[in-house]
């Protein structure tokens, strides 16, 4: 089966605004991912989400190198969090290429909701730092987030950055800023351990998914560039957008 030039524009489009988005508050594969899979639905489903690993690690790449010239990051935390991650993802990605994923849709849209209606009501939500627990109970935290998101991201992917971001905030007492910062760097190794394992399986179009990394990357920088220039109170706006945006789009598969 060939990818036709006109298919490769319209994905390195979305791959763009995918980037951009996903940058600034994650959710990025709510673009990127249910164009890939109408764009090449003549491909299985395996082979059109791992042709997405490529250009969302190249924009997050670069999304989170503009955030580390500006924002301060928990190295040491950070370091661990994306070994357990890579791994985890690693094996959701595995699992994705055996079983079906569509179970998930509904317990997802009932967490998206809660979501959206806590970000929404609390306005004080990830605009300032929080940290008021032991680093014990911190670290714990930070596991328990790479192994569930790592291996969500894996599984199913869609909205995993915006997932990350929350549970910086929530769990770790981060603001916007600095869970956005920390998210992408954790992301990255999430890419990372599903790139490996589709790689391993030949699962992944090149020719489909560097043009769309080029894509994503310049995308992720101008994204990440805007959300340090404009600060929390313009990620809280716009990571409510996004999780709106991913709650109807769960929805609309689940009921329909």
């Amino acid at each position: 089966m060939q990818v036709s030039l006109e298919q490769i524009i319209l994905l390195c489009t979305a791959a763009f605004a995918a980037g951009f988005v996903d940058a600034i508050v994650g959710g990025g594969g709510l673009i990127q991912t249910p164009a890939a899979l109408v764009l090449l639905r003549e491909f299985p489903v395996v082979t059109a989400i791992s042709c997405t690993k490529i250009p969302s690690f190249s924009g997050t790449l670069f999304a989170a190198l503009q955030y580390l010239k500006k924002v301060k990051i928990n190295y040491r935390l950070t370091v661990v969090m994306c070994v357990i991650a890579f791994f985890s993802s690693f094996a959701g990605s595995e699992l994705l290429s055996v079983v079906s994923n569509e179970f998930m849709k509904p317990v997802l849209l009932v967490i998206l909701a809660a979501v959206a209606i806590y970000t929404y009501t609390k306005k004080d939500f990830g605009q300032h730092e929080a940290k008021d627990h032991s680093p014990k109970k911190e670290f714990w935290f930070a596991v328990t987030i790479s192994l569930i998101i790592g291996f969500y991201d894996g599984f199913i992917g869609p909205g995993a950055g915006s997932f990350l971001i929350l549970a910086f905030i929530s769990l770790l007492g981060y603001d916007f800023l600095h869970a956005s910062a920390q998210a992408k760097l954790v992301n990255l190794a999430t890419n990372l351990g599903s790139i490996v394992l589709f790689t391993i399986k030949g699962k992944i179009i090149w020719m489909v998914a560097l043009p769309m990394a080029v894509c994503n990357a310049i995308g992720g920088m101008l994204g990440a560039r805007m959300a340090i220039m404009k600060g929390n109170k313009f990620i809280r706006i716009f990571f409510l957008i996004i999780i709106i945006g991913t709650l109807l789009r769960f929805g609309w598969e689940v009921l329909f």
